[in-house]
């Protein structure tokens, strides 16, 4: 930043359709937010907790900036670092494995916080004790006492219920070291440092379940470690559009627009900073919603983007002949879809940058906590770029949570109506497709999930649900219409509500819903005579099915 103001000025009506006022009074936007934007932060310490993610988009909800990293990518600057979180882990700390930091890298300097394995591991390293509990608490739990003198506790009242998920307890408190929380079975439910701004809890502040959690982050990123709430989608766009400027420069620049929120809202950042230097292309793989190519493409006209529509389903097709894994159908749509890129970028002169809507879920879930990890699935916009393709990459929004990405959209005036479809995965239809991917497979799947799509706008339960999907089943039934015996496909409808996809829960759709959206699919998809509703959540569950 050229700035080290600390406050964030506030400018009237900054949420207006930015792309259609003068460019001179938004250029004044731009400077002014740039100018009174210093990215101080949090600094997130993952040990491999489910729950790491949320601590970061609680933090966020607050107004201030955080960053998640591995345990042992800790970053060598800690410039503009206020506060340091430790999180909660799978392992014990008692494990030999377990994850370990050098922990006085912090530890007097800057405010400590853990949770959880962060607070166990904060107590054995400081000369406390750590056992295996005789009394495992998962789930909900009261606090029986507070210490209401305590900043951290400020606001946190007697009886608060938290969530608890440890095996380990706490026994012995290191030196100096004195209980500020307790539950009924948890002694040491929060203890604080009496030399040190060092804080430990025992249960997930983070978690929905813990009533006042929000209020206690409050208190530790606000109040103890004085870190500034200027994380907003106006600071976000100004600062982003800035530096986008500076970094590009005169450079043209190849995105691949999908009709997605994320490659959308990046699409319109970088109309911002470089205007005409900015071409898009939006490729027809042949695995889009029904009418998407031709329904997409006049919304980008509409927002004045330079973009270039390719029709490539056969070559999509082709390439998927004869394949059923999952990973593998990815990794062709993938590479495809490159190919294709790659020749329509070739006949756009001196390109030089490759621009993606890359977000910070994208990024965090493609590096392991503990090495190599098992794949659940492949990110279609993380893992690099071919040798061939000689282009250096730019992601403006791979900072960005999926709601960051929405509401920075509404400050850019993007319509609505685009920012609040539901997530369409990058591979389209093609993983929700269970087996190979034909034609036939793909036409069924698009009508089926047009009408699917449909009702749910026609009911008003479109807004209500995160993300809808309808997938056609490897599997065949038996039916009856009229008075024909058939044999033909099963879909499996799906819905699901979350915030930002990390976890998600099965919608409870009206059965007068589904009962009426499954009789027109049978009666109107020729080729499927049974539907059916999955209730699963996830975790375990994933969104999609592939």
């Amino acid at each position: 930043m050229l700035s080290k103001a600390k406050h964030l000025v506030i400018l009237p009506d900054t949420s207006v359709y930015v792309h259609l006022i003068p460019d001179v009074f938004y250029q004044a936007i731009v400077h002014k937010f740039y100018l009174c934007t210093m990215q101080e932060k949090i600094l997130i310490l993952d040990f491999g907790s489910q729950y790491t993610q949320l601590i970061a988009r609680r933090v966020r909800e607050l107004n201030i900036y955080c960053e998640i990293h591995p345990y042992h990518h800790i970053p060598q600057t800690l410039n503009g670092v206020k506060g340091v979180i430790l999180s909660g882990s799978p392992f014990s700390v008692s494990d030999p494995e377990s994850p370990r930091i050098e922990l006085d890298r912090f530890y007097g300097k800057l405010p400590v916080l853990g949770v959880c394995y962060g607070a166990q591991y904060i107590a054995q390293q400081k000369g406390g004790r750590v056992e295996a509990s005789s009394t495992r608490e998962y789930g909900r739990a009261n606090l029986a006492f507070v210490d209401r003198h305590e900043l951290l506790l400020d606001g946190v009242e007697d009886n608060s219920q938290v969530w608890m998920s440890h095996a380990d307890t706490i026994t012995f408190l290191p030196d100096n070291y004195k209980i500020i929380a307790s539950s009924h079975d948890v002694k040491f439910a929060a203890f604080k440092d009496a030399v040190t701004p060092t804080f430990g809890l025992q249960f997930h502040p983070e978690v929905y379940h813990s009533t006042d959690g929000l209020a206690l982050l409050k208190n530790f990123v606000v109040d103890i470690c004085k870190c500034p709430q200027n994380w907003t989608p106006e600071s976000f766009v100004a600062s982003t559009v800035t530096g986008l400027k500076k970094k590009l420069g005169n450079d043209k620049v190849v995105l691949g627009l999908s009709g997605g929120v994320d490659s959308s809202v990046a699409g319109v950042l970088l109309h911002h900073a470089i205007g005409a230097q900015l071409h898009c292309i939006f490729v027809d793989n042949g695995l889009l919603r029904k009418n998407e190519f031709e329904d997409v493409l006049a919304s980008y006209e509409n927002m004045g983007l330079n973009v270039k529509g390719v029709r490539a389903a056969d070559r999509f097709l082709q390439g998927l002949k004869g394949v059923n894994d999952p990973e593998e159908k990815r990794k062709i749509i993938g590479r495809v879809f490159i190919e294709v890129f790659d020749d329509e970028a070739h006949s756009i002169k001196d390109v030089k940058w490759l621009a993606q809507g890359t977000i910070y879920p994208d990024v965090i879930e493609s590096v392991s906590v503990n090495g190599p990890s098992a794949t659940i699935k492949s990110h279609h916009n993380v893992g690099g770029l071919p040798d061939f393709m000689k282009l250096k990459v730019v992601e403006p929004l791979n900072s960005l949570f999926k709601d960051e990405v929405r509401r920075v959209g509404t400050t850019l005036g993007i319509s609505p109506t685009l920012l609040n479809r539901h997530p369409f995965p990058g591979p389209g239809l093609g993983i929700r497709i269970l087996g190979e991917v034909t034609a036939e497979k793909v036409r069924i799947v698009q009508e089926v999930d047009h009408i699917y799509v449909k009702a749910l706008k026609d009911w008003h339960l479109y807004d209500q649900v995160w993300q809808a999907a309808a997938i056609l089943l490897p599997v065949q039934s038996v039916g009856v219409m009229g008075d024909e015996r058939t044999y033909e496909n099963v879909v499996c409808l799906r819905a699901v509500g979350s915030t930002d996809g990390m976890t998600a829960d099965w919608s409870h759709l009206p059965y007068d819903f589904l009962a009426k959206v499954s009789s027109d699919i049978i009666n109107k998809v020729k080729g499927v005579n049974r539907v059916v509703y999955d209730i699963s959540s996830k975790p375990p569950a994933t969104i999609e099915w592939e």
